[in-house]
């Protein structure tokens, strides 16, 4: 768009929050799941799938996707903003006809790809604009994912009642493609800043072969599988604890801002460390933490509702720390050059911690009837990634 001020506010992060807050509207799922098991006459287990699907699609589209938009951030952007738009009007249109494995395509897979894309395309041109403060430039595009579901939860529920689950998706679908054409339209890398279209200095194969990017890969997805299968029980923790219909609205929201706030407060924070590493070890820390204490006291059994709420906001904003430190982190250790195919790369642990989240949650609840013992395999897997975060992400120095 010509004729707009050539600065960071409106080239980077405006646009970024713009496709952002759009994208991360994935993540209002369960407020939207049993209404569409309801209407197509399917259980809340085999639609679970159609979210797990996106998340997969997602990670994988970005892994794939991380030299397209290294070359070109508009079309990336642009092929983002029409599959995102298409697959929540399209899954509208399968709820209709009550077809289960249209949704699957829709939700998981055209929306997928929008996903993976739409969150990809910003944020290498984030970091330019803010290259003084990578941490907070890549915090305030990944908070307005969290944030999403804040501004669309109160949203969706007025329109579940207003209009019903199939109109949700085809109003909402033309706002979010308004919103997203025009952060693809406002999105510029700074004047000056050129690419190198020539071969890449950084072959994939000997990306996923370094030992420090294994680590961060594994210790991303062990952060991101934990979060989800906490996040994806969240109604039903609070249910189970005696919350009202009420307070769970209540919480969905602070939980959201908790973790957009994480989103933006970790980041920024990893500014002012030696290390950003450093930031991973607190998030798991905290984490490991709030678990023990719950699991001890049999907080969820005992109804402690007070220290539920302070588990899911506490999960929320490391979930989303762990995503706004990873650009940044791997900049830190790889450089600027590659950064999105790298990016993208890493971002394929969010496709598998899709498929083994919110599944591994479900299925021990479906077998125990217990949220503790969800707690009990979260909580060691949070404890393996902080071994990983010291011993195998340990040196700050710049990968050659």
């Amino acid at each position: 768009m010509k004729g707009l001020p050539e600065n960071k506010w409106i080239r980077g992060a405006i646009p970024a929050l713009l496709l952002h807050c759009s994208i991360g509207t994935v993540y209002c799922w369960s407020l939207l799941k049993g209404d569409i098991a309801e209407y197509i006459g399917r259980t809340k287990g085999e639609v679970e799938w159609a979210f797990s699907i996106a998340i997969f699609v997602l990670g994988m589209s970005a892994a794939f996707a991380g030299r397209t938009v290294e070359k070109d951030i508009h079309k990336s952007s642009l092929i983002s903003t029409i599959c995102f738009a298409a697959g929540f009007a399209g899954t509208g249109v399968c709820i209709y006809f009550k077809s289960l494995i249209g949704i699957y395509l829709c939700y998981g897979v055209l929306m997928g790809v929008g996903l993976g894309l739409g969150y990809l395309s910003p944020v290498k041109t984030l970091m330019l604009w803010f290259s003084d403060q990578k941490g907070l430039a890549t915090g305030l595009a990944v908070a307005g994912f969290g944030l999403a579901k804040v501004i669309a939860s109160p949203i969706m529920t007025a329109l579940l009642s207003s209009v019903g689950i199939v109109s949700l998706f085809y109003v909402l679908a033309v706002v979010y493609f308004i919103m997203m054409f025009v952060g693809h339209l406002l999105l510029k890398k700074p004047e000056g800043w050129v690419e190198d279209h020539g071969k890449a200095s950084t072959k994939a194969t000997d990306i996923l072969k370094n030992p420090t990017f294994i680590g961060i890969w594994l210790m991303f997805y062990i952060n991101i599988t934990c979060g989800l299968a906490l996040i994806a029980q969240e109604k039903d923790i609070l249910s189970t604890v005696g919350a009202s219909a009420a307070t769970v609205s209540l919480v969905s929201s602070l939980s959201a801002i908790f973790n957009a706030g994480g989103r933006l407060g970790f980041s920024a924070a990893a500014d002012k460390l030696k290390d950003r590493n450093t930031i991973y070890k607190v998030i798991f820390i905290l984490s490991i933490g709030i678990s023990v204490i719950t699991i001890l006291t049999n907080g969820i059994n005992n109804q402690l509702i007070f220290l539920a709420i302070a588990l899911l906001c506490i999960i929320n904003a490391g979930y989303g720390g762990g995503f706004s430190n990873l650009p940044t982190l791997l900049s830190d250790r790889f450089g600027m050059k590659s950064i999105s195919q790298i990016h993208g790369l890493a971002l394929s642990a969010w496709a598998f911690a899709g498929l083994t989240g919110n599944q591994l949650s479900s299925f021990i609840v479906s077998k125990t009837q217990s949220f503790t013992n969800v707690l009990y395999v979260t909580t060691i897997l949070y404890a393996i990634a902080l071994v990983i975060s010291i011993l195998v992400v340990r040196s700050k120095d710049k990968v050659k």
